[in-house]
């Protein structure tokens, strides 16, 4: 066994096979050698500073590929000025290489317009100058939505959110100035369904109660009935009822009774104004105090000699009687009676 491997054919098969093997790895070598240009590098030229033009001439000319990258506008540097390049100036690299360039645009970016419809104006502001766009006029126009901006305006025209604008531009706002006062009710009367809600939405009222007569929705149907009444004074934004049907309102005439009894109640003023009598006020109960009576007073009498009593005649009444020399007796005064205390339980 071990004689058949060392057999001089097998050691020839065997240096064959290697030498061989030798070979194809140095050609493979030598291939990838020539392919990837190993040892043959290019360093990479500053070009910063330079315009973008400048820059791709000398990055052609060095054998280097490029890619251009948009950077943030910076109003410090020039327009189409190279600022920054990858890799760094110096960097040796192969040939063909693609070279990353920053570049300052020419200007800003053009930016979205926000949606600020139907948002507060303070608010709208704000996110207006937040995205770098500026506020011209603002007009006020009559809408329920106080201070809520309607519209947004750009060289009169309506501009749409989402609008793609240079930075710094100016735009006008058409904002809400609230709803007005004591407006006219319109006659909505003999128009169709659709016909009353375009007028009643155009004269910014708000769309109220829709009662056809048939229970449908058929917006052809004539309108013979509406509360408010036509030409009552009312605010905008307020609601407005309306019947409809397919008859004429001539023909309506009992349903319109049905409905001035209800919507249309008649106050009488010829009867006189209802008198009301002043409601008395009652005090607070205050407790009863005991009466504080006078004091009396002593008088003596002045010293008199005295006289014979005489005797009194017989009469019916007998009274007492006194001489000027004797002092009449002052009665007591009559005792007032004390109050007496009540128990509330």
């Amino acid at each position: 066994m071990l004689k058949s491997l060392f057999h001089w054919k097998v050691l020839v098969n065997f240096i064959v096979a290697a030498a061989i093997f030798v070979g194809l790895v140095w050609l493979t070598f030598r291939w990838l050698e020539y392919h990837t240009n190993h040892g043959k590098e290019i360093p990479v030229p500053n070009v910063i500073n330079r315009s973008v033009h400048d820059a791709i001439k000398v990055l052609e000319d060095s054998g280097l590929d490029y890619e251009v990258d948009s950077f943030k506008y910076d109003p410090r540097y020039r327009p189409l000025q190279v600022l920054k390049i990858y890799p760094s100036p110096g960097s040796r690299v192969k040939n063909g290489r693609t070279v990353m360039l920053r570049v300052n645009p020419k200007s800003w970016a053009p930016v979205s317009v926000p949606d600020i419809i139907d948002r507060y104006k303070g608010l709208a502001f704000r996110q207006l100058e937040q995205v770098g766009l500026k506020v011209g006029d603002t007009i006020f126009e009559p809408s329920i939505q106080r201070d809520a901006v309607l519209r947004m305006m750009l060289n009169g025209s309506t501009l749409k959110p989402g609008t793609l604008l240079p930075r710094f531009t100016t735009i006008d706002l058409v904002i809400g100035a609230g709803p007005r006062r004591n407006i006219a009710v319109p006659n909505l009367v003999g128009l169709t369904v659709q016909e009353a809600k375009a007028i009643i939405a155009n004269n910014l009222f708000e769309i109220g109660l829709v009662e056809h007569e048939d229970g449908g929705s058929d917006e052809s149907d004539i309108v013979y009935y509406q509360d408010p009444a036509a030409f009552d004074l009312r605010d905008q934004g307020m609601q407005i009822d309306i019947w409809a049907s397919k008859k004429t309102p001539a023909q309506m005439g009992g349903k319109i009774s049905q409905l001035n009894a209800i919507y249309r109640i008649k106050i009488d003023t010829t009867l006189p104004p209802i008198r009301y009598e002043e409601i008395p006020v009652y005090e607070d109960p205050v407790p009863a105090q005991e009466p504080v009576l006078p004091r009396k007073t002593e008088t003596k009498p002045a010293e008199t000699k005295p006289k014979a009593e005489e005797k009194p005649k017989n009469t019916g009444t007998t009274t007492p009687k006194t001489s000027a020399n004797t002092p009449a007796k002052i009665p007591a005064p009559a005792e007032k009676p004390k109050a007496k205390k009540v128990v509330v339980e």
